[in-house]
């Protein structure tokens, strides 16, 4: 199975465990809290880091950070925007 299948499955049953927590009636009370968390627990500590891990695979951490080399070559870049208009 794919692992885009499976996040979009643990955020779809996130989701649905947050609406069922919060149409619980007041008699489980601590049971619709109970609901509620654990589904923001698997949108944000195991969907998430997921995707993050999926979508960041075959990338280089170099390119995104702020270097003298990544200043430079946005700099040229900006020059260059401003002397074309």
């Amino acid at each position: 199975m794919k692992l885009k299948y499976i996040i979009s499955l643990i955020v779809v049953v996130s989701f649905v465990s947050i609406i069922y927590g919060f149409s619980i009636k007041t008699d489980h009370e601590a049971l619709g809290h109970r609901y509620i968390g654990l589904g923001t627990v698997g949108l944000f500590l195991v969907a998430m880091p997921l995707f993050l891990i999926k979508e960041s695979r075959g990338k280089k951490m170099k390119d995104y950070m702020l270097t003298k080399e990544n200043i430079k070559k946005m700099q040229e870049k900006e020059r260059k925007k401003t002397e074309n208009q």
